[in-house]
């Protein structure tokens, strides 16, 4: 019943918002001495008009990047569609060629869209592809099952379709599976093995400086999420009848741990819109339309990720098995590792990535490097000024290294 619950409420206010909506389009302009009260209006109702969530991917809103002092084109191509997931190519207008990188988005709650500011910043120096990842509430139940196994063999198809000489560069929860995919490669030997592999405040060992977030997932057991948080698509979706954990339950767990920051930013919104400060109402909507926009995740990916990662921390402890077989990351012998950590991270603490290093015992110690911003939170890590201006210029540096 939970997302059949979630569902009436949102249909419930649904008028609500379309009223809202209407009277925005009809109220007219601020003028006069009323011109106060009218805003203060248009902003309560701006205000209700937003009160919900988004289930479809916003735009990457990517039409262009800066490169030798001139702006080139960038279109989105898809290159590969998967029952699960798409690999998208960013193609720019330039002859040149780039290395190639590879994002591995997370897949947990939001849309790859998240990380369009990562991607604007890549392009710079980069030919970027993303795996983007698709709603799997509009996913049919005949397409079958997507655990971590079938993540890990994704990102292994996705470097095959682009084929050898690539950089991969995991952002947050697919740092376990990028990890894991480059071992397997690594041992096999396959020909689009990844030069270089950066994996960005990632939960390789949950055990070094637990968070808010870990203990969340260690204190219950897996039967109480599946009992739980686990709901069934409803009818009207392409994916009726699926069992998924849904995102608007993901994003409710993300501002529960800054509660008081959300509702801040909200006040901010009102007051903005109040006073007719568009600019600054309008970076703050940004935010929140991508924030809000939400995807759900497959019953057994989200059950795995808790069981294998967050509470018994498989890769970590060596007992990480793909399809049967062992994944060994001291198999990695060539493709350099670069992680990064943000020293105020409250979702993945400091160590968790960097142990890493460890596990990949086979790699010289000129093809490892850690990097701790230690001004910056999770977020910040991958998107913002500290990325852009600090963290970024190591980023592209290994990868040119490698390349």
């Amino acid at each position: 019943m939970l997302y059949a619950t979630y569902q009436g409420f949102d249909d419930f206010v649904a008028p609500f918002r379309t009223a809202a909506l209407l009277g925005l389009a009809g109220m007219p302009r601020p003028a006069g001495p009323w011109a106060d009260l009218l805003r203060r209006q248009a902003a309560l109702a701006e205000m209700v008009s937003r009160f919900r969530l988004s289930h479809s991917r916003p735009a990457f809103g990517i039409t262009g990047v800066p490169v030798d002092n001139r702006v080139v084109p960038v279109t989105e191509e898809v290159v590969l569609d998967l029952p699960f997931a798409r690999l998208l190519r960013f193609a720019k207008d330039m002859d040149s060629p780039q290395p190639k990188v590879l994002v591995t988005a997370p897949l947990s709650g939001h849309f790859a869209t998240l990380l369009a500011g990562t991607v604007r910043t890549l392009l710079r120096d980069h030919e970027v592809y993303v795996t983007d990842w698709k709603n799997a509430r509009d996913v049919p139940r005949t397409e079958g099952a997507f655990g971590v196994d079938d993540y890990v063999a994704y990102v292994i198809r996705c470097l095959e379709e682009i084929g050898p000489g690539a950089h991969v560069l995991a952002v947050c929860q697919p740092c376990v599976q990028a990890l894991a995919a480059v071992a397997v490669m690594s041992e096999d030997g396959h020909p689009a093995t990844p030069r270089s592999m950066v994996l960005m405040a990632g939960p390789v060992d949950v055990r070094e400086s637990p968070t808010a977030v870990n203990a969340l997932a260690q204190e219950r057991p897996l039967s109480w999420f599946a009992r739980n948080v686990i709901a069934t698509v409803p009818g009207r979706y392409a994916g009726g009848g699926r069992r998924v954990y849904p995102g608007f339950l993901q994003l409710t767990a993300f501002m529960a741990m800054n509660m008081d920051r959300h509702q801040a930013q909200h006040r901010k919104l009102y007051d903005h819109l109040a006073a007719g400060e568009q600019a600054p109402a309008a970076r703050i909507k940004e935010f929140y339309d991508e924030y809000f926009a939400v995807l759900d995740l497959t019953e057994e990916f989200y059950l795995e990720t808790i069981d294998r990662v967050f509470q018994k921390a498989d890769l970590a402890r060596g007992e990480f098995y793909w399809r049967g077989r062992r994944v060994d990351p001291g198999q990695i012998r060539k493709t350099a590792l670069l992680t990064v950590e943000g020293g105020r991270d409250d979702i993945c603490g400091l160590g968790q990535t960097s142990a890493a290093h460890d596990l990949c015992g086979s790699l010289r110690p000129h093809l490892k490097r850690h990097h701790l911003q230690a001004n910056v939170g999770h977020y910040g890590v991958f998107n913002g000024r500290k990325w852009e201006n600090e963290i970024y210029p190591v980023v592209r540096n290994m990868i040119l290294a490698m390349d």
